[in-house]
Parts: C-alpha cells; structure tokens; sequence
C-alpha cells in the first residue's frame, strides 16, 4: 500500500517508489539520459524542462527534470505536494536547507552541501529550499513519483515553515 498525503479535504492512496528504487532510478538517468545537449543557463531565473523517465519505471507515475542554477538561484522553500523525490547534482554543487521539526522542540533548518556525482532522496513530506550558493553554475536532475500535481511554498518564521501558495501543475508550471 502506498503512503498517503493529503488533497484538499479528503485523503487518497499515493504509490510511491522506495527511496532505494528512486535512488537506483536516479543513478541511471544521470548515466543514460543525454541531458548535456539539454542543458540550459538563464541569468535572470533558474531554467528547467521535462526529461522522459517513462522507460526507466513500469506501472509507476514517474516525472524527471533537468534544472540549471546560476549561482545565487534558488528554489525558496517548498513541498512536493505528496510527492516522493530525489536529486542528483551532475554538474557544480547546490545547498540543501531542509526543515527538520524533532519531536517536542521548535521546526528549524537544517543545511547540507551537495556537489556533482552526489544524490539525494527523499520521502514524500519533505519540505526543503535549494540553492545554487557556489561561484559556477550548477546542474541537477529530479525525481518525482507520482508525478507533481502541486508544490506548497514556504516562508520561515520564528515559529517554522508559513505556508505562502499552493501551485498546481498545468497552470503554475
């Protein structure tokens, strides 16, 4: 059974790959998916396309991306919106601040560094901001399953994470 996430009001069944499948499905898109020849770089904004996953996954709903960053580009702080997912840094390094919410004490956010031929993966609640914060550009390719249908965006507060929007796939993106 798969885990469950909530839409609106009401709760639905999600299926979801396990972190070892997504990270063992990341691996080999980063080494079989011509993405070089895709690559590419926006001053003004961070660029991203779709990659085409569907021969890696059977009977799961998969998406993949290919994002570029400029350094100081950044995501800001956001969900997946049920979504399970991963990254791959394939090409500079990219900061990973994730809120970290430990049991009795107050949300705070916790940060990693990432550079080219490292991964991560991550389940579907996670709520994370990712920044280019190197001097070169940098390149990284997702994960998502089930597909993105939205993505909750974030502002930190004293007290933790503040919701801000809810965008959906279709019409945001």
């Amino acid at each position: 059974m798969g885990q469950e996430f909530f839409t609106g009001s009401s709760v639905l069944p999600a299926p979801t790959l396990s972190g070892l499948r997504l990270g063992s499905l990341l691996q080999r898109l980063v080494a079989d998916v011509d993405w070089r020849s895709q690559v590419r770089y926006d001053v003004d904004r961070r660029w991203y396309g779709r990659l085409d996953a569907s021969a890696y996954v059977d009977g799961v709903d998969v998406e993949a991306w290919l994002l570029s960053w400029w350094p100081g580009q950044r995501t800001d702080l956001h969900d997946h919106g049920g979504s399970a997912g991963g990254f791959a840094v394939v090409r500079g390094r990219l900061r990973e601040d994730t809120v970290q919410a430990p049991a009795g004490a107050a949300p705070r956010l916790r940060n990693r560094t990432l550079s080219a031929g490292q991964q991560r993966v991550f389940g579907a609640r996670h709520v994370h901001d990712v920044c280019n914060d190197g001097a070169e550009p940098a390149v990284s390719l997702h994960i998502y399953a089930p597909r993105l249908t939205s993505m909750t965006r974030y502002r930190w507060t004293e007290r933790g994470p503040e919701v801000t929007a809810i965008e959906r796939a279709g019409a945001d993106w």
